[in-house]
């Protein structure tokens, strides 16, 4: 193993211990949980990056361009604690370059796609092969549904109930990351929904690449899936990640409203608010039917909260088109935006555009839509002034504080020494902060698992 024998580890007596670090989205920490879960199986002990693990997981993104610079920081943090420690790198960056990771100085194995929930397999017959081995086999083979859900924070878990995606937007590589669309059904999401449950978590993020395009294999859909969540004793909460403009109907948003558990929160991906770019970006619905989408969330929950993802830069976004982009975004009512400055991808047909846009313009246009999204989410926030709302605060402290969140996605900070971390408090809002978080007057406590439906969506 070239000055690191893995002969070291295998050999050790049992409590091995493993650690994971992951970079980017919710589905990665959902499936680092269910990585995680395996190796305790197999007798590993879960510690943290810094506490000389032997065995580090690193679980990789590749929706920024930061992608190379963030695993390569990993794996030095990783031999930093222990350089005799064996490093797997999987993940959407794991697929795309599993051989420029491979050579990555200190990482010994790279899995793709279908290699990585194989982990533990690859781990103990790894006695004969050399460093730097990446198995990551051609994405299109890839048809397995691996289901999961984050654990940890018992306060909310990540439920991973889609993977891939079919859409091949010109923008993103994740569908050669992950390949095509796939799901379990309903009735085995619901299994895996019971575990998160089973293991104190109170609030469920359904979460996945494309996930309103839950079930159509097995002729099922997403609104079938939150009726039967909705039925699901145990679990107070649940929120729907990023969806789909053009697969959030008006059936599931209604389905939503009148949800004892279903919280009012949406995020709706808009990337742009010119036709032109977003035909452009192979994007699957024009402003038309997104701004049909928001009125409807808001004529059945006036209330709601509604988080948008918005690229600037695109090619052929000029400064007219921007100008569109911003003034649809200021005639919405949202309530916060997500914006990202577009990077070129290898590989995404949005590199066939010739007019691109220079990386200090794209900088400023960021500016701009960060500061209108300031704007939003104070708008939003003083909507909930006066009103009384569940708050599910979490474990941690900072600052003597103890943070949490309505069921309409707001900030609200408690002192620590008031409340407890996982438990569902009244608070009466009252007052904004500077950093992005209400305060207000506690009115009590709740800790029954049908707290939520004490809310009212429409609310």
């Amino acid at each position: 193993m070239s000055g690191r024998e893995w002969s070291y580890f295998r050999d050790m007596a049992s409590g091995q211990k493993a650690a994971f670090h992951t970079l980017g989205c919710k589905l990665n920490f959902s499936e680092t949980s269910t990585l995680a879960r395996q190796l305790r199986e197999a007798g590993y002990a879960k510690v943290t990056i810094d506490e000389s693990p032997d065995v580090v997981v690193i679980n990789t993104c590749s929706v920024t361009d930061q992608a190379d610079a963030k695993c390569r920081h990993a794996v030095r943090r990783a031999m930093a604690s222990n350089p005799l420690a064996f490093v797997v790198v999987v993940g959407c960056y794991a697929q795309l370059k599993p051989q420029d990771i491979a050579n990555i100085e200190g990482v010994d194995l790279v899995l793709g796609a279908e290699e990585k929930f194989n982990l533990v397999a690859h781990l103990d017959s790894l006695d004969k092969r050399d460093k730097g081995l990446a198995l990551a086999g051609e994405i299109k083979e890839v048809r397995a549904f691996v289901p999961g859900h984050s654990s940890g924070d018992r306060t909310r878990s990540f439920l991973k109930v889609q993977d891939g995606c079919n859409y091949f937007c010109a923008f993103c590589t994740i569908p050669l990351a992950r390949g095509r669309s796939r799901s379990a059904d309903v009735a085995t999401t619901i299994l895996e929904a019971r575990k998160a449950a089973e293991q104190g978590a109170r609030e469920i993020v359904l979460t996945g690449v494309n996930i309103g395009d839950f079930g159509t294999s097995h002729n099922e859909h997403l609104i079938d899936l939150v009726r039967a969540l909705d039925r699901l004793d145990h679990v107070d909460r649940y929120r729907i990640s990023s969806i789909e403009p053009n697969l959030l109907e008006d059936d599931l948003i209604d389905a939503v409203a009148a949800s004892a558990r279903f919280q009012p929160h949406f995020h709706l991906p808009l990337q742009s608010g010119s036709d032109d770019v977003l035909a452009a970006m192979r994007r699957r619905y024009r402003t038309d039917l997104y701004r049909n989408r928001i009125d409807h969330i808001r004529r059945v929950m006036p209330n709601a909260s509604i988080g948008v993802d918005v690229i600037v830069g695109f090619p052929g976004e000029t400064e007219a088109k921007f100008e569109e982009t911003v003034e649809f975004i200021k005639s919405l009512d949202i309530s916060y935006l997500h914006v990202f400055t577009y990077s070129e991808r290898p590989n995404t047909t949005a590199l066939r555009i010739r007019e691109v846009v220079p990386m200090h313009v794209r900088r400023e246009r960021n500016k701009v839509l960060r500061n209108l999204s300031l704007k939003k989410q104070r708008h939003h926030y003083e909507r909930q002034i006066g009103q009384v709302h569940d708050v599910l605060f979490e474990h941690a402290e900072e600052d003597g504080l103890r943070m949490g969140y309505t069921p309409h996605y707001v900030r609200v900070a408690a002192p620590a020494s008031e409340v407890k971390g996982n438990e569902i408090c009244q608070v009466r809002l009252e007052k904004i902060h500077a950093g992005g978080w209400m305060s207000g007057t506690l009115m009590g406590e709740q800790t029954s698992s049908q707290t939520s439906g004490l809310r009212s969506n429409a609310s």
